[in-house]
């Protein structure tokens, strides 16, 4: 095991929880273990900071700076899709094989495109994409 991180620097964790439960304290120690952090203290925060996302798979980020974590979410498509379907929260331990089902407007698909946008690898928008496939000069008026 190493020296601990100087003072100041901050180490990020990032680790996939359920919203709304708290992580068991044995997976959460290898990760968190070598920066000299609680387990336990740890998913309790995660569970205070995941309350709204009950019941969904979600990523977390830990920031951990001087041996204080404070998580953040990390959207992802599949969970923001989830939770637009808005079902209620179910008990994983004795419901299986649950089918999705559920509406979903188009607008709510624009606004989960555009909240994962800054992880997205394409170069441009879509829109000088668009023109650019139809060899259109771009227009200056925005669509």
């Amino acid at each position: 095991m190493g020296p601990p991180p100087p003072p100041g620097e901050e180490k990020v964790v990032v680790l996939k929880a359920v919203g709304g439960e708290i992580g068991s304290a044995s997976a959460l120690a290898p990760k968190l273990g070598p920066l000299g952090l609680s387990p336990k203290k740890v998913g309790e925060d995660i569970q205070k900071a995941t309350m709204e996302w009950k019941g969904i798979h979600i990523m977390v980020k830990l920031s951990v700076i001087n041996r204080v974590a404070t998580p953040s979410i990390v959207p992802t498509a599949s969970a923001l899709v989830m939770k637009e379907l808005k079902e209620p929260p179910r008990d994983r331990k004795k419901v299986k094989n649950i089918k999705h089902t559920g509406n979903i407007t188009l607008d709510a698909i624009i606004n989960i495109a555009r909240v994962l946008r800054y992880k997205s690898m394409a170069k441009k928008s879509w829109k000088e994409q668009y023109w650019k496939y139809w060899e259109l000069p771009t227009p200056s008026v925005a669509l």
